[in-house]
C-alpha cells in the first residue's frame, strides 16, 4: 500500500498508509491528523490547506481555477500550497510529503 508523510505544525513527521483513491484530506482524517476540512472535501473552503514538499509538487496535477480561488482564502500560502481534498492518492504519489501550515 502506498504511504505518505504529514509534517505536523510542530515539525513532527507522521508516515501513514495512504489507500489509493483517497484524498489527502480523507487520509488525514483516517489517521487522526489535524487537518480540518470543514466543507468535507466539496471545494467550498480552504481549511484543508497543505503545503506540498517541493520535490513532489511537480508530480501533482495542476490546481483547477476553483481550487486556486479557494486557496486565496487560506492563511500562510506558499508556492506549493494545495487543498488536501484535491490531491488524490495514486501509485505515482507513493511517498508524498505534505506539511500542515503553521498559521490557521
Amino acid at each position: 500500500m502506498p504511504q505518505m508523510t504529514f509534517v505536523e505544525q510542530d515539525g513532527t513527521e507522521r508516515t501513514v498508509d495512504a489507500p489509493l483513491g483517497l484524498s489527502v484530506l480523507e487520509i488525514a482524517h483516517k489517521h487522526g491528523v489535524d487537518l480540518e476540512g470543514a466543507c468535507e472535501g466539496s471545494l467550498a473552503c480552504a481549511t484543508c490547506h497543505v503545503i506540498v514538499d517541493p520535490t513532489w509538487a511537480a508530480k501533482l496535477t495542476e490546481p483547477t481555477d476553483d481550487e486556486e480561488d479557494m486557496l486565496d482564502l487560506a492563511f500562510g500560502l506558499e508556492k506549493t500550497s494545495r487543498l488536501g481534498c484535491q490531491i488524490v492518492m495514486t501509485e505515482d504519489l507513493d511517498g508524498l510529503v505534505v506539511r500542515l501550515p503553521r498559521t490557521a
